[in-house]
């Protein structure tokens, strides 16, 4: 077991989803060396300040990187002028640099935001390559300068195969330990049923994310449950208590999909506070346990998985995270409708490999 394993394993005893206080922790935990890339964007402006409350990874001290593109010092350090004057016990200390090395050197925890967005006249191909370059350099930061045990989550988009490419130039880093962030789109899918039904989203359980964050991703709720309905202190499928298999097969998909574009018309910016939001849970389920009777979706190296999806993508699957370790929930059945959305999403993956590796 190694020391990030070891710490996982206090966070959470016996695979459970502990929730630590920090009262009384830092003085004997050894803390945690965790990156933030792009610090000075608005995503990042979110995620730090919940990662230093605790909300990562609770009741454990870190050392705190913020890592952004030269030109971008004076942005960081208002940045992290803030976050000094939050007075968060857990943040032992913390670096703002435009230096890999700094950001990298003996990394455990890594949040990737920083990329490359879609510019006038861009097409995906176009974005694929030029992040292509980002993702090049600081794969090969991370194979040089990282602990080999590093835990990563690509956010910036496209981002399964940005987590590829990072994968691609960090040879040394194990396959499992670089993911990519879907669980904004669970998110999403879990807070639309859960206004659907008039219930706390809490009640909500199991539903799943399939391939790519984009819009060919399928949020399927095939094997979600609802508590609470159609009775108290009782659990039903989903699908059954919804009953409404037009909805559930045609907008509810379409808007899980297309959610961002919706908030970017809306409020005429991104959905990054959420994005931060769900760049945490995922972290905290991967580090600290996925709740019993959920999942956590994850975008994640595809090899030797239980559906049939084609080897060496990063696509997203239904997992569950006990001790610092992630494994797909095997067995699912899977209908012709899901099969067909499931094929869709793996071969754009395909597709965007195709356009950023030349493979």
């Amino acid at each position: 077991m190694n020391r990030l394993q070891r710490i996982c394993a206090q966070l959470a005893p016996a695979g459970a989803n502990a929730q630590l206080t920090s009262a009384g922790t830092s003085g004997y935990k050894k803390p945690l060396n965790v990156l933030v890339t792009g610090g000075a964007g608005n995503i990042a402006y979110s995620l730090l300040f919940m990662i230093a409350n605790g909300d990562m990874c609770p009741g454990q001290p870190i050392n705190l990187r913020i890592l952004d593109i030269p030109g971008m010092e004076n942005n960081l350090e208002g940045v992290a002028m803030e976050i000094n004057d939050c007075a968060y016990p857990l943040v032992q200390s913390m670096v703002t640099t435009t230096d890999y090395e700094v950001a990298f050197k003996n990394l455990d925890v890594a949040f990737l935001v920083g990329a490359k967005p879609r510019g006038p006249g861009m097409v995906r191909a176009d974005l694929l390559k030029a992040n292509a370059k980002i993702f090049e350099g600081q794969g090969q930061a991370l194979d040089k300068y990282a602990s080999k045990d590093v835990k990563v989550v690509v956010v910036g988009n496209p981002a399964n195969t940005n987590a590829l490419i990072l994968m691609t130039y960090a040879p040394s880093i194990p396959r499992e330990n670089i993911t990519a962030m879907t669980r904004l789109d669970q998110n999403r899918a879990a807070g639309s049923l859960a206004t659907k039904m008039g219930v706390n989203v809490s009640n909500i359980s199991g539903t799943t994310i399939w391939g790519n964050h984009s819009a060919t991703q399928y949020p399927d709720v095939n094997h979600a449950k609802i508590a609470g309905k159609p009775y108290p202190l009782q659990s039903a499928p989903l699908r059954d208590v919804v009953g409404d298999d037009a909805w559930l097969n045609g907008d509810f998909i379409t808007k899980v999909q297309k959610r961002g574009a919706a908030i970017i018309k809306a409020r005429g910016k991104s959905s990054a506070a959420s994005a931060a939001k769900s760049s945490v849970d995922h972290m905290r389920e991967w580090l600290c346990g996925t709740p019993a009777g959920h999942v956590s979706s994850m975008g994640v190296i595809s090899d030797g998985n239980p559906y049939g999806v084609p080897a060496g993508i990063m696509y997203s699957f239904p997992c569950v995270c006990t001790n610092g370790t992630w494994a797909i929930v095997g067995g699912l059945p899977i209908d012709s409708f899901s099969q067909a959305k499931m094929d869709a999403t793996a071969q754009e993956l395909l597709g965007e490999k195709k356009m950023a590796l030349g493979q």
